[in-house]
C-alpha cells in the first residue's frame, strides 16, 4: 500500500518506534512511481565507538535489503548545503536523523574543554546552520523526509547540559514541523498524523 508522499514530512518517534522504517517505505514508494526517480539517504551518525559502528553497519545492511536502490550519503553537519546540492524534482531525500545532527553541532568532540567564547561561537554557528536548513527544506524542489527523536515525553533529565539538549531538540522539532507539510508521530510501528497537507498542497 502506498503511503502517499508529501512535499516534506517530519517523522518523530522514540527509540525503535518505526520512524526510520517509515522513511524507507516512503523512499521505496517514490522509487516505484517512476524509473526516473532516485532516492538518497543523508546519514548524520558518526561512529564514535564500537557500539555506534555496529549500529550504523546494521542499519546499512537492513536498508540495503529493504530498499536496494536507496543510496546513502554521510553528512554529519552541513545539511543545508547537501539539500541545496542534491535535491531535484526527481529526487527524494531522507535525512536520518535530526537528533544526531543536533548532537554533532552542540556536543562535538572536545566540547568539555572549550572556553566561554568558543562555546558562544559554537552556539551562534548552530543557530545560523539551523536557519539555513529550514530555508533549504522549504526551497527544495523535490520531496524531503526528515527523521528525528521525540525525547521530551519522559521524566525531566538530570544535568544542566542534558536538559539544555532536550530543550534545543524540542525547539528544533517545532521549527521543522512548522515548515513541513506533514508531521507523523510513530509509536509501536504505527503512524499518527499530527499535521497533514492541505488540499492545495501536493508532492512535487
Amino acid at each position: 500500500m502506498s503511503l502517499g508522499i508529501a512535499r516534506n514530512e517530519l517523522i518523530l518517534g522514540g527509540q525503535k518506534s518505526g520512524k526510520s522504517r517509515r522513511a524507507e517505505l516512503l523512499a521505496r514508494d517514490w522509487l516505484a512511481q517512476s524509473p526516473q526517480h532516485r532516492a538518497l539517504l543523508i546519514a548524520t551518525a558518526q561512529p564514535w565507538d564500537d557500539e555506534m559502528r555496529a549500529r550504523i553497519a546494521r542499519h546499512q545492511r537492513d536498508r540495503a535489503e529493504r530498499v536496494p536502490s536507496l543510496a546513502t550519503l554521510e553528512e554529519p553537519r552541513d545539511l543545508a548545503a547537501v539539500l541545496q546540492r542534491e535535491s531535484t524534482s526527481h529526487t527524494l531525500l531522507v535525512v536520518d536523523c535530526l537528533t544526531l545532527w543536533l548532537t554533532n553541532w552542540t556536543m562535538p568532540a572536545g566540547v568539555e574543554s572549550m572556553d566561554f567564547e568558543q562555546n558562544r561561537a559554537l552556539a551562534n554557528n548552530w543557530q545560523a546552520q539551523a536557519a539555513m536548513f529550514l530555508i533549504a527544506i522549504e526551497r527544495a524542489p523535490g520531496p524531503v523526509v526528515l527523521v528525528g527523536n521525540e525525547i521530551g515525553l519522559g521524566v525531566i533529565p538530570m544535568g544542566r547540559e542534558v536538559r539544555a539538549f532536550v530543550d534545543a531538540l524540542g525547539q528544533l522539532n517545532q521549527q521543522v514541523a512548522q515548515v513541513c507539510q506533514r508531521v507523523t508521530l510513530m509509536a509501536a510501528g504505527l503512524p499518527l498524523t499530527l499535521k497533514a497537507p492541505t488540499l492545495k498542497e501536493h508532492a512535487p
